[in-house]
């Protein structure tokens, strides 16, 4: 029978109720906050091998994404109500910052830009700097957000019917290319490369591309199968570059996670296989922690899912500099 926690991780305290749907780390200190289908966005402070629950909010619907201010003292959310909100952390108290006319998928604080972006299912991706009730810029876009990143000033957004469109945020509202996806099925997540030249890209079909934005790179682009066991396929839910070496973690449904070097196209290190999928994963600031839930993906239904039977978990990985430095080469950020 499989573990809940086979790599025999730290376990986060008080985990949220229902399925999670993003981890972010502070990039001030080691706060971590979750946001869940339990309406409810959580943080919690990574102290030596353990963590306390330093406080939550309840949301008036389910929470897809998060993303913290620059300074580290408020955190961003975006999610079922139509509506991304800030949340104060000295305060505890949160006040809408922007509205959508669909749910918001992703939310990304820019701090180059002092402002938000929201990404929706409303086919829009539109820009706040929070002194006005409207949307500074807005980037129409061919279909609904369902996954998006940003490493200023690259974004990268992946929308139904498997559409990227690539900005550079110099110019917003203004696409720099768009293409359709490498990959044959719907995408599930994107990950900006820490030198901005491209970015990761994760399927339901259990396989990523490695896609550059230049024309001149298009040698470098290629992709690989994961998170599959046999005849078994899964979606990639997670796709995370380390802060420090630029190599990067997958997580699937499969209930996995493996770390990659994607310049010597190698995987780094599998881990064992846990009880659920895991539907969320980041590093903290420095990399030596690499957290994730495990916890329902929707991958397959909600007739799958069981909230009564079905444990949520975050788990803290010590990261080893041997599992995730690149091999033969200097190590430094690409």
């Amino acid at each position: 029978m499989m573990q809940p926690n086979p790599n025999r991780d730290v376990e986060v305290s008080q985990p949220p109720n229902d399925g999670i749907s993003s981890l972010n780390f502070s990039s001030k200190a080691n706060l971590l906050v979750a946001s869940s289908w339990d309406n409810m966005v959580r943080c919690w402070e990574v102290q030596g091998a353990g963590t306390v629950l330093k406080s939550s909010i309840t949301q008036k619907a389910p929470i897809l994404s998060t993303s913290w201010s620059g300074d580290g003292t408020r955190v961003f959310t975006g999610g079922c109500g139509n509506t991304a909100d800030v949340w104060s952390l000295a305060t505890n108290q949160t006040q809408q910052f922007a509205q959508h006319a669909a749910p918001v998928k992703s939310v990304f604080w820019i701090e180059e830009m002092q402002a938000l972006a929201t990404g929706s299912w409303d086919k829009t991706v539109k820009y706040w700097d929070g002194r006005q009730a409207n949307a500074v810029c807005t980037a129409n876009l061919p279909e609904r957000v369902y996954c998006m990143d940003v490493k200023y000033p690259l974004c990268v957004v992946g929308t139904a019917e498997r559409h990227i469109v690539i900005y550079d945020l110099r110019k917003p509202q203004t696409e720099f290319k768009r293409i359709s996806s490498p990959l044959k099925y719907q995408s599930r997540v994107v990950s900006c490369f820490p030198d901005k030249a491209g970015f990761a890209l994760g399927s339901i079909e259990g396989r990523v591309a490695i896609h550059h934005v230049e024309d001149r790179d298009n040698s470098k682009n290629f992709a690989f199968k994961c998170h599959r066991e046999n005849n078994e396929i899964y979606a990639v839910n997670v796709i995370a570059f380390h802060p420090t070496f630029g190599t990067f973690a997958t997580a699937g449904a499969d209930g996995t996670f493996n770390f990659w070097d994607k310049d010597s196209k190698q995987r780094l290190k599998p881990f064992l296989r846990c009880s659920a999928p895991i539907s969320a994963g980041a590093f903290n600031m420095d990399g030596g922690i690499f957290a994730y839930a495990v916890s329902y993906d929707w991958s397959k239904g909600h007739e799958y899912y069981n909230p009564t039977t079905q444990k949520n978990s975050i788990l803290l990985h010590g990261v080893l500099e041997s599992e995730i430095k690149p091999r033969g080469n200097s190590g430094k950020k690409r």
